[in-house]
């Protein structure tokens, strides 16, 4: 799942829109048998909270105009990754995507399964860094309200579910192969939570990109082989049934010692001021 106009850093993961698309980072081979690479197919009533972010008139109408992921954690509100709202992936500011649409309850983009909502307004977090993709985190509010139990729970910090070691799964329409070969349906991976510790040893600055443990989350699998990928930018690393991180950015696909980078969500919580339970105010909280 990992195709981005560059995992950002090393790569962003998101598609670069129709009018100036740009190469992988990496295409360099992976062990995987699909989606979210090394992944396997899900239907949307599986995760009902993973949404697609949409805009044909920026990115053609192949596969419903999906270039990033988000996830609902309120009846109206939706996040994702504040690199999704570039100008460079846009190709203009986000204010200017008069189409810009989040997909509901669809597993095949070719479908026209469940519902296409218009997004009512966008929140880039102001404290986004560019460069270290720092703070890599934005909240769309939908002009209509998803179906109920469609929200998935943030975990706080100090939930266990951050826990080195834990299972978690990563879901998204991305690239599954790491040459640009992006699937139709939704795809998921089973992950780990790996340590600050080999984050840092993995991304220590320079090139490759600074992992920071305050702000973001790895996950992957030591020997590689699956991992979010281009196009999965936004979208949902779960574990224990929370929202624990955003697909933000990383080196290669499914590479061994380069795991897959993600905004912390605790952090995303404390700076947004929502309560511990991950609830938005705006939704209820």
């Amino acid at each position: 799942m990992r195709q981005s106009v560059v995992r950002a850093l090393s790569r962003p993961l998101v598609l670069a829109a129709a009018t100036a698309v740009l190469p992988l980072v990496s295409a360099a081979p992976v062990a995987a048998e699909g989606v979210v690479v090394g992944g396997f197919p899900v239907d949307v009533s599986q995760s009902p909270w993973t949404v697609a972010l949409s805009s044909r008139d920026r990115f053609g109408g192949t596969r419903a105009g999906q270039f990033c992921d988000g996830v609902a954690v309120g009846p109206t509100t939706v996040v994702t990754a504040a690199h999704c709202l570039d100008e460079e992936v846009l190709s203009g500011p986000v204010e200017q995507v008069t189409d810009l649409k989040v997909i509901a309850g669809r597993t095949d983009l070719r479908t026209a399964q469940g519902r296409e909502i218009a997004v009512r307004d966008t929140w880039v977090n102001p404290g986004y860094d560019s460069d270290s993709n720092a703070g890599d985190f934005a909240v769309l509010t939908l002009a209509e309200s998803l179906p109920e139990n469609s929200a998935i729970a943030m975990a706080a910090a100090g939930d266990p579910a951050y826990e080195p070691g834990t299972t978690a799964t990563v879901y998204g329409w991305g690239d599954a192969t790491g040459a640009g070969e992006y699937a139709d349906g939704l795809r998921g991976a089973r992950l780990h939570v790996l340590s600050d510790a080999l984050c840092e040893r993995a991304y220590p600055g320079g090139g490759d990109g600074e992992y920071r443990a305050d702000s973001m989350l790895c996950a992957g699998e030591v020997l590689g082989g699956r991992d979010a990928c281009q196009g999965d930018s936004g979208g949902p690393l779960v574990a224990q049934g929370r929202l624990i991180g955003l697909v933000s950015w990383g080196s290669g696909c499914g590479r061994a010692g380069s795991p897959g980078v993600y905004t912390r969500v605790s952090d995303m919580l404390t700076r947004l001021g929502w309560d511990r339970a991950g609830r938005a105010p705006q939704d209820g909280a």
